[in-house]
């Protein structure tokens, strides 16, 4: 534990002065002796720590820091609702609050260590507590948006054999529906000023917890979170992170993409089902001892998010793209935002239109971030790097990114290719441990020395990257992965469908959007299109997550397929974008 508790003594003088050296053509902001022990555990020469837990190796040193008055004044975490409620906490709060959550977790629901918890919560301050305590109780916890369906419900309940859920009261009766068939689903807690029949109230239960909690020894390796994430065939994978991808690996990296201090606020916009909100709303702003700022949100108003701004002062704020496109419809010139001074976007490409319209409204740039659920963060438009639009920036701290063939050969600058991570020998700080139950999958994730990302891109001669599209189907609209596989399934099982293909289509605000081609049934050929197109968006929004429904929708007597009977979707999608 030397190593790291000599990297939490030196954070703090980073944030505070920053030596400035160049490393790869990024800003290098490492002291002399982390720089070397980064080469090192970069190029698989020095050993990581055995033991990490990011409760309290990170957190609760934060809280020390505090009580030394070596950290400014600012909170922790900082949560709006819009409606007047507001909550703030420091680190120590964050500690006393999170331990007695631990102890409801424990004691309470019977969990022990490696036990996995379902927590699908909308943007509230409980949804942290419960990250933070099951951590501590070396809990995996697997975050899900408050958009899942009962069927969805019902799939992760299963797949991960998930003892405990938490959720709201809005979703409870959905849990209900399926609990009947998930045998080793044992508590369910809801979060809500009410009650319900077989739920345990979380808020009553964790006010009476004492806050008196060891933090359990976790090793490096230990499973800390799963994450559903879709494909284009099949139900969505388990992709299972450990207390060293997302907790230590921002010790040597964080900076490259934040670049904060534990003076500055950040806001991130994203779902709490999504990696993105732990990342850039938990894991990295923390390292820094930065405040996390959160706006409850329940739909996202262009308004309210530009009077916010306005209203509290926030440094960083980061969204999708989707975000951008929305806000630079109005009139940015009404608004004088307090703080604002960085701005990030990810989850899919942002179009150069829109960095162009945001910076000659507000003068600030937006530096755009590329990853995934497996890896967190690959590429990054890092502070003081000269902004190419339609770039995605340079490769993270810790990942090799090439362009390679279908042989895994590297190519050479400007040939476009599939855009990959070198994974071997060393596998990199920050990947994903596997997809769980999944080893087919897994071992299909990687070729030759490399891990592969299924997007296609180019790098350039000074090694930025820029993003060309999906190598598969996967469809990514307003930062939402969505498999066309889940939306086909709900689409098939109305009487009016016989066969269906879903791809993206380019759509100006949410960068793509899902576009379902369908053949009818006879029976239903006479129908009136208009009215059925509406009873299959409803049909989708009912059967499955509502954002995954088809905002077009296209009648088509047969759909193009290979000899062999696929789908040939690719055709379909180029189409969509005029690419035939």
């Amino acid at each position: 534990m030397k190593l790291l508790s000599k990297l939490q003594n030196l954070k703090l003088l980073w944030t505070l002065k920053p030596p400035n050296r160049t490393f790869h053509g990024h800003p290098r902001l490492l002291s002399s002796d982390v720089y070397s022990q980064y080469e090192s555990i970069r190029r698989g020469k020095q050993e990581i720590p055995e033991y990490f837990n990011f409760a309290s190796d990170v957190l609760d040193k934060w809280s020390e820091i505090e009580k030394a008055g070596k950290r400014p004044s600012n909170p922790a975490f900082w949560w709006i609702n819009g409606k007047g409620e507001e909550v703030k906490w420091s680190f120590e709060e964050l500690g006393f609050l999170s331990r007695k959550v631990a102890n409801v977790l424990t004691k309470e629901c019977g969990l022990q260590k490696g036990d996995r918890l379902i927590l699908i919560l909308p943007r509230i301050p409980e949804w942290w507590l419960v990250k933070v305590a099951c951590m501590r109780a070396g809990i995996v916890s697997i975050p899900g948006t408050s958009q899942l369906s009962a069927k969805d419900i019902l799939y992760r309940l299963q797949a991960s054999k998930a003892m405990c859920i938490i959720t709201s009261d809005k979703l409870a009766p959905a849990v209900d529906s399926v609990a009947s068939q998930c045998p080793l689903l044992k508590t369910k807690l809801m979060v809500s000023k009410g009650s319900r029949e077989g739920w345990l109230n979380f808020t009553e239960l964790y006010q009476k917890q004492s806050a008196d909690h060891s933090c359990i020894k976790t090793r490096i390796q230990d499973p800390m979170i799963i994450f559903f994430t879709s494909g284009t065939t099949g139900s969505p994978k388990m992709t299972q992170h450990s207390q060293g991808s997302l907790g230590f690996r921002p010790l040597f990296s964080e900076r490259y993409w934040l670049d904060l201090t534990p003076s500055n606020v950040i806001w991130n916009t994203a779902d709490t089902g999504w990696i993105l909100t732990s990342i850039a709303s938990f894991f990295d702003p923390w390292v820094f001892g930065s405040c996390i700022f959160i706006h409850n949100l329940p739909q996202t108003e262009s308004a309210v998010i530009l009077n916010t701004l306005c209203r509290f002062p926030i440094d960083a704020l980061v969204g999708a793209p989707t975000l951008f496109r929305m806000l630079v419809q109005n009139d940015l010139s009404k608004y004088k935002f307090m703080k604002l001074k960085y701005c990030m976007s990810g989850g899919e490409p942002l179009n150069p239109e829109v960095m162009e319209q945001w910076k000659s409204q507000t003068g600030l740039d937006i530096h755009e971030v590329y990853g995934q659920t497996e890896t967190g963060i690959i590429c990054s438009v890092f502070k003081g790097m000269k902004i190419k639009p339609g770039s995605m920036g340079k490769a993270a701290p810790l990942y090799d990114v090439q362009i390679i063939d279908k042989n895994a050969n590297i190519l050479p600058p400007g040939q476009q290719g599939e855009i990959a991570v070198r994974s071997k020998p060393i596998r990199p700080l920050g990947f994903f441990s596997e997809y769980l139950d999944n080893p087919k999958k897994t071992a299909e994730s990687e070729r030759g020395d490399f891990y592969v990302t299924g997007d296609r891109g180019t790098m350039d001669e000074d090694g930025y990257f820029q993003f060309i599209g999906r190598d598969d189907d996967i469809i990514i609209s307003s930062g939402y992965r969505i498999g066309p596989f889940e939306v086909e399934s709900a689409l098939i099982e109305h009487p009016a469908v016989v066969e269906t293909a879903v791809v993206s289509s380019p759509d100006p605000l949410r960068g793509e959007v899902v576009k379902a081609f369908v053949v009818l049934s006879p029976t239903f050929s006479s129908t009136d299109l208009k009215s059925l197109t509406r009873d299959l968006q409803d049909h989708v929004k009912k059967t499955t997550a509502p954002y995954k429904y088809p905002r077009k929708v296209e009648f088509v007597k047969e759909l193009p397929k290979t000899v062999t009977g696929k789908i040939k979707r690719n055709e379909l999608r180029d189409k969509e974008w005029g690419r035939m």
